[in-house]
């Protein structure tokens, strides 16, 4: 196969690989499926404080593991005999970087650590992805369940 063609495909198959490596966003208004259906409890209070934080999704090691793979091909089309071997080992370590990097990036995003105070006179905080916002004194629902509370309007 011609190595130009083939580094077209390697390059759209891990565009296409390394997108699953993102976590998408948990904010007041995303859930996943399984959530559907399920009783959550509800509160509600005011907004005391609203501080911007950094959220950081857990290392999967599919985006290293991509990289690494597609970079070995990529790699073998290099040179020939000993040194299609040694532009496989290249390219596998050099693609396991990249893509390690790739999905860290890509997990990497803001949210929002909300403190709220219940009308049952108790503070909490929850962390959540940005996308809703909130302003001290809003009057908003705190929705608990699975684990799992979140902070909405």
């Amino acid at each position: 196969m011609n190595p130009k063609i083939l580094a077209t495909l390697l390059a759209a198959v891990a565009a296409v690989s390394l997108a699953g490596c993102a976590y998408p966003p948990y904010g007041g208004s995303n859930y996943r499926a399984y959530q559907a259906g399920v009783e959550q409890s509800v509160r509600f209070g005011v907004v005391e404080a609203v501080r911007v934080v950094n959220l950081d999704a857990p290392y999967t090691g599919l985006g290293g593991a991509t990289g690494a793979m597609l970079g070995g091909i990529a790699g073998s089309t290099v040179g020939k005999g000993s040194g299609q071997l040694a532009g496989a080992v290249a390219g596998a370590v050099i693609g396991g970087i990249i893509g390690s990097n790739v999905e860290a990036d890509a997990n990497k995003g803001e949210g929002l650590e909300i403190t709220v105070l219940l009308d049952s006179g108790r503070y909490i905080a929850v962390v959540q992805a940005g996308g809703e916002g909130f302003r001290v004194g809003d009057r908003v629902r705190v929705l608990s369940g699975q684990g799992t509370t979140r902070v909405s309007h």
